[in-house]
């Protein structure tokens, strides 16, 4: 989860946890990148507006070197927005405030087309 707000983090990490997720967690957009070469997610859960480097450079730079699964999570809601996050390599976008047992819906659904 690459988000810079921890109540959003520290929210997705309750929902995943018990469904036997393991929850890295990265703040900025520049840790995030670090971790997902480090850890090689199955998925990674993206917010656009992230200090450092944004969610939409760090998924440029992310599908130079991987097809991970990306969930675009965010406030940003209008069309373009969507249209950019999912032009640039976004597999799903869920707009904030949004449900977390949609989320890990979504993130159940995703990881049973890769596995």
């Amino acid at each position: 989860v690459i988000d810079d707000e921890p109540s959003i983090t520290k929210l997705v990490s309750a929902y995943l946890q018990p469904e036997g997720y393991e929850v890295f967690v990265a703040s900025d957009g520049n840790a995030g990148l670090k971790a997902a070469r480090a850890f090689k997610p199955d998925l990674i859960i993206l917010d656009v507006m992230l200090p450092g480097m944004d969610g939409i450079e760090l998924l440029s730079r992310l599908r130079r070197e991987s097809d991970v699964y990306v969930i675009m999570l965010t406030a940003k809601t209008e069309e373009t927005d969507k249209v950019v996050g999912l032009s640039v390599g976004a597999d799903d976008y869920v707009t904030k405030p949004f449900s977390p047992r949609e989320l890990v819906a979504r993130v159940k659904a995703a990881l049973r087309r890769i596995e």
